[in-house]
């Protein structure tokens, strides 16, 4: 006859059981909303920030503005909001290199908007929250790259916006498949949390 588990440990099982589950759905969740895209006229479209050297822009970032300036060729909205602070060591921010090359790959520079002052996705998504607020409009397109659209759309939601999500086509990363899958598996941590305890500031 087979030996009854003490309740303390199937108890554990069963939360572990649970988590496993939770995390499958959302890693399920992270690659579904990787090949989601909701382009449709908005109040802007929203760039989000990554590294760029002395002024240039990384290829992750050039990729998600050659995306964004696609869009706006497109006529889906009047703005476009480049966001990104200043790194450590950095001379200029990561929104006014994107505000530069979205300018000379022909962006009106009266029609883009920066966001400055955010380290990480909650701070850009707050500033651009309150540069919406100022235009009146709270629907947004958000561009960046496929594992990001989750929680990028999570944390929009937390801030009071309206988000729609499109992942850049030609991202670096998710040409990669060890990358991809990086990124994916950390996003899978990442989405939930922030679902759960990110708090809306506003």
């Amino acid at each position: 006859m087979r030996a009854t588990r003490p309740p303390l440990v199937r108890l554990a099982l069963a939360g572990l059981g649970l988590l496993l589950v939770g995390w499958l759905a959302s890693l399920g969740a992270v690659l579904a909303w990787e090949r989601h895209d909701q382009s449709r006229p908005v109040g802007a479209i929203v760039v989000l920030g990554a590294a760029q050297y002395v002024g240039r822009p990384s290829p992750v970032l050039r990729a998600r503005l050659d995306h964004a300036v696609a869009l706006w060729r497109r006529g889906l909205a009047p703005i476009m909001i480049v966001t990104g602070g200043t790194g450590t060591g950095d001379t200029t921010s990561e929104a006014a290199v994107s505000q530069r090359y979205a300018a000379q790959h022909g962006v009106p520079a009266q029609a883009i908007l920066l966001e400055t002052e955010g380290r990480t996705t909650s701070e850009s998504m707050a500033g651009v929250s309150a540069l919406m607020a100022s235009q009146g409009r709270r629907d947004v397109l958000l561009v960046s790259d496929p594992f990001h659209m989750l929680r990028l759309t999570i944390l929009a939601r937390r801030h009071g916006l309206e988000p729609y999500a499109s992942p850049t086509p030609s991202s670096p990363i998710a040409a990669s498949p060890t990358e991809r899958w990086k990124y994916a598996l950390s996003e899978s941590v990442k989405a939930p949390l922030a679902f759960i305890l990110e708090r809306n500031d506003r």
